[in-house]
């Protein structure tokens, strides 16, 4: 197993900042097998770091970056109000799966594949989809 730990602040917009290390956030990956099994990181509870966090992605998103997020003002209103020091990691039962099947391809082990349109299908306005 290998953890990746302290990433890019501007990798993570919803995770604390490092508390010795500018730059860097409280956030870590967990990859096994070479597969990434979990990802955890401290929230940030902060309501003013987090709106810059937002405005920072926000602008990024205007100029062109499609993995960059847009301002959650119902989510900065909720920090707002108050939110404890929290904490969470994710561990997918998918990615759980693959490891424990030994597959490469997340699609081998989703048990619900996603959807897509029939190839060659008459588009008439109705949503058809197969597995």
């Amino acid at each position: 197993p290998t953890f990746i730990i302290d990433h890019p602040q501007v990798m993570s917009p919803l995770a604390k900042w490092h508390r010795a290390r500018p730059g860097l956030s409280e956030r870590f990956e967990l990859f096994v097998a070479g597969r990434e099994l979990c990802n955890a990181y401290t929230e940030l509870n902060d309501p003013a770091r987090q709106r810059e966090a937002f405005l920072l992605q926000a602008t990024a998103r205007d100029a062109g970056d499609e993995e960059a997020h847009a301002v959650d003002h119902g989510f900065l209103t909720a920090l707002e109000h108050g939110l404890p020091p929290t904490a969470g990691w994710g561990c997918g039962i998918d990615r759980l799966a693959m490891l424990l099947t030994d597959q490469h391809n997340i699609k081998e082990v989703i048990l619900f594949p996603t959807m897509k349109p029939l190839a060659g299908a008459a588009d008439d306005g109705r949503d058809r989809a197969c597995l």
